[in-house]
């Protein structure tokens, strides 16, 4: 209670103090004589209005309209309008699964967790060496897709459709190279689909190539990985079996194997050497 009438007494205060205010800037304008709204002897003379020679500012309309088709190559104009803007949209998952850069983000992480390294180096920089190393695997592949698609297409040699067949011919022969010695993916897709056995490989459909390509490069990464676990299990466990016989439980095993294992990776030029083989296994 004396909070809340403490807070009222405030209030009122405060009340009092501006009214009193208002009155005192009352009486002064009363008793100080008006100005003049006239200038000082010397100033320029000037005006408001604005001549021919200024001009205000161009606002451009925008008129957005919505209304129904009139025929039906307007209703296919808008359903390839739609499927491109998806198609843009999902451009970087399509890209980092038809080229090579799930290989190398899964095989950089693998090693990441071999070391026991948990924030160091950090998840971006491991997936921008990815990156750019698949840059430099594909360039090729790109370069080829630029002069036989995009730069034809662009200078209205060819149309849509032959554009989108001459940019996924490099694709799929760089994803036919890759699984030339395991077609068992191809096959089980092939199969769950009821499709024909192909006789060629350009017989395989692209929306069958595409997942067995990706569970091919998944396989192969975890084939990678497994290798790359190996020896830095056997550092583990000759140092938990040293500090067992040693009496010291309590003490992680990892704590004392992480640097045992970051030297013998600098030593042997760890990241040389598996930037080596994985450019090999794609070569």
């Amino acid at each position: 209670k004396r909070f809340k009438n403490r807070t009222i007494i405030s209030v009122k205060k405060s009340k009092y103090f501006y009214l009193s205010i208002l009155l005192i800037m009352l009486s002064l304008s009363a008793i100080l004589p008006a100005q003049s709204s006239t200038f000082p002897a010397g100033s320029n003379s000037g005006r408001t209005t604005m001549t021919g020679e200024v001009t205000g500012i161009d606002i451009p309309l925008i008129d957005l309209s919505i209304r129904e088709p009139e025929s039906n190559q307007e209703v296919a104009f808008s359903i390839q309008l739609l499927l491109l803007l998806t198609i843009i949209s999902l451009a970087p998952s399509i890209l980092i699964l038809v080229t090579c850069f799930l290989r190398f983000s899964i095989v950089l992480d693998f090693i990441k967790r071999a070391l026991s390294l948990q924030q160091v180096p950090p998840t971006a920089v491991l997936n921008g060496i990815a990156f750019f190393m698949t840059i430099f695997i594909m360039w090729p592949t790109f370069s080829n897709i630029y002069e036989n698609a995009f730069k034809p297409l662009s200078d209205g040699e060819i149309g849509l459709e032959q554009a989108y067949e001459e940019a996924m011919s490099p694709i799929r022969l760089f994803m036919y190279s890759q699984m030339a010695n395991d077609t068992g993916y191809i096959e089980m897709f092939m199969s769950v689909g009821g499709l024909e056995r192909p006789n060629t490989l350009a017989d395989v459909p692209t929306y069958v190539l595409i997942p067995a390509y990706i569970l091919h490069e998944l396989t192969v990464a975890f084939k990678i990985g497994i290798l790359l676990y190996l020896p830095f299990i056997v550092i583990d466990m000759v140092v938990a079996s040293i500090l067992m016989s040693m009496g010291m439980i309590m003490l992680p095993p990892v704590q004392i194997s992480m640097p045992f294992k970051l030297i013998l990776f600098v030593l042997i030029d760890g990241w040389g050497l598996l930037t080596q083989q994985l450019f090999n296994s794609i070569l």
